[in-house]
């Protein structure tokens, strides 16, 4: 469809619609994880809160619910919102989002890193809003030229620039795993929209050639000795391998059944901040290999829900928001999962519902009932 004639219909839509209903599933899975990362969160949370909050245990779950209910009026309220609205706004966030990201390479850093931006009463990540502003965008340029995206000038070009200028600006952060998510993504809705697989062999050999450059130029240091560690953590286990033998003496103690829900002993100064990357180690140890699996099952059909609303999406924009939102949280679950289990290095990668976080629970609820839209449009299939 011509771009004039795209505009000129979404100017003729409501920009709220309660028409059709809800994917009931897909809201149910939402808030199952929502719930149960609330709980786990805050057994993992009120020992160190305790010694670290001047004794108040609560403190991390007190404003987790607040984020929480933030998030869940947003996700509600984007449900209603119908999802070709967009269209008009992906150019917009993209541009604030780079300004963010621009923004906050020239604030104090905090350990060595430059990610977030204090307001006083909060702070937040720009490249969470920098991910969805990404996926955004991608559906919208993809949606507009699908029937040119085997050609290397409407298929590749435009693409490789977006995540070649965001992958720079979250290195010099940096943030190496938030740069794997964005690439990823974007390789998954660039295949999605029709782009020819030879292209995705260059692509991936520059998206490797480059990052391994970076890292071994030395401007990095940090992920050379998280490489380190992840080899041998007990070559260094009273420093920089102590998180991760943690996480394993946490994930061996629960065994099949667990210890029970609160009964964790890693969380007690153990593991460093249990309330955030490594909260799945907590809940491998207190629920044991059956809650471990329960999770990732959930985890698996919020994935697989959100690409059947995509793919019975009505256009391409609506498909490909759906799997791109979706698919950005099963990747993010992966790798955090894989770095508690030492399958992969630390990255500092955060689990979706689960670890504590105010800008990504609520931009995360937010993005759920963006999907949530889209699924008032589709013909979907019952289960």
């Amino acid at each position: 469809m011509p771009e004039e004639k795209v505009k000129n219909k979404i100017w003729n839509l409501k920009l709220f619609s309660s028409r059709g209903g809800i994917d009931v599933p897909f809201f149910v899975l939402a808030v199952a994880l929502l719930a149960f990362g609330l709980i786990m969160m805050f057994s993992a949370s009120y020992a160190y809160a305790y010694y670290h909050e001047k004794g108040d245990s609560y403190f991390y779950i007190k404003k987790q619910l607040v984020f929480a209910a933030v998030g869940f009026i947003a996700m509600i309220a984007a449900s209603f919102m119908d999802y070709h609205w967009w269209r008009v706004l992906a150019l917009p966030i993209m541009g604030v989002s780079v300004a963010l990201l621009v923004i906050v390479l020239f604030l104090p850093d905090q350990a060595n890193v430059r990610r977030w931006i204090n307001l006083g009463f909060f702070g937040f990540q720009p490249s969470e809003i920098a991910k969805f502003a990404m996926i955004i965008l991608f559906a919208h340029f993809i949606s507009l030229n699908y029937k040119r995206m085997d050609t290397f000038a409407y298929g590749v070009l435009p693409y490789s620039l977006v995540l070649g200028l965001i992958s720079v600006l979250l290195l010099l952060e940096p943030h190496i795993s938030c740069t794997v998510i964005v690439i990823t993504i974007g390789l998954i809705m660039m295949f999605v929209g029709g782009t020819k697989l030879r292209y995705f062999g260059i692509l991936g050999g520059t998206v490797v050639a480059g990052l391994t450059a970076v890292i071994l130029s030395g401007k990095i240091s940090y992920a050379m000795s998280r490489l380190d560690v992840w080899i041998n953590p007990w070559s260094d286990p009273q420093g920089k391998g102590w998180q991760n033998i943690q996480a394993l003496y946490a994930i061996g103690s629960g065994g099949f059944l667990g210890l029970g829900l609160g009964n964790s002993r890693q969380k007690y100064l153990y593991i460093s901040e249990p309330q955030t990357d490594f909260v799945f180690a907590v809940i491998c140890e207190e629920l044991g290999y059956i809650g471990a699996v329960l999770i990732i099952v959930l985890f698996g059909l919020l994935v697989w829900r959100g690409f059947v609303i995509g793919l019975k999406s009505k256009d391409k924009l609506g498909l490909l928001i759906a799997i791109g939102l979706t698919a950005q949280v099963g990747i993010q679950a992966a790798l955090n999962i894989a770095v508690v289990t030492k399958l992969i290095p630390n990255t500092g990668i955060s689990l979706p519902f689960f670890s504590y976080g105010g800008t990504s629970l609520m931009m995360l609820l937010a993005q759920m009932g963006v999907v949530l839209s889209v699924s008032r449009s589709a013909r979907l299939v019952k289960v």
